[in-house]
């Protein structure tokens, strides 16, 4: 089983995919590790600062392939990040959708104005920010706010984070 989390920042891939490894024993691959894998290795001219549209038309071919490995010797993987399209099932045969789920995690204005400041303090649970003085109320409501119209537009599976934070994704094992 291969679960793709994708999502706004801030709206805890990362931790959900680190739940999901304790609950499940499923390891999983950040993506934005693999970023700054390939920037700091020099294999690539992007930044952390390029374009997300850059960033995914070049991270995405790897972790496709990735995700395409580990299906085919029947391998458990999470893989979390903001790089996966929302046109991501076009580049899978059936035999391999059978084996992928898909969520994006999406948090309402209305979420995101009554906790700002638990998600600002949540956001260094897993991964250190170092870039995080930017994050404003303004920006988190406005990329979730994106990113729930292209979850609409694309007809993708969502998760849209209102009241609270609880929720989980039951694997049924």
């Amino acid at each position: 089983m291969i679960i793709l989390i994708t999502g706004a920042s801030h709206t805890g891939k990362t931790a959900l995919a680190q739940r999901l490894l304790e609950k499940y024993n499923y390891p999983y691959l950040s993506i934005d590790h693999l970023k700054m894998g390939l920037i700091r290795s020099g294999n690539t001219s992007l930044t952390p600062l390029s374009d997300d549209g850059e960033l995914t038309a070049y991270l995405w071919p790897i972790v496709r392939e990735i995700i395409k490995t580990a299906i085919e010797n029947k391998q458990n993987l999470i893989v979390e990040g903001c790089y996966i399209p929302f046109d991501w099932d076009v580049d899978f045969e059936a035999e391999y959708l059978k084996s992928i789920r898909f969520v994006c995690l999406i948090m309402s204005e209305n979420y995101i104005r009554n906790h700002f400041d638990d998600i600002k303090e949540y956001a260094n649970i897993i991964e250190n920010r170092l870039d995080d003085r930017d994050c404003t109320i303004e920006g988190v409501i406005k990329d979730n706010a994106q990113m729930l119209k292209a979850a609409e537009r694309h007809k993708v599976n969502y998760v849209l984070i209102d009241e609270s934070y609880d929720f989980d994704i039951d694997l049924g094992e």
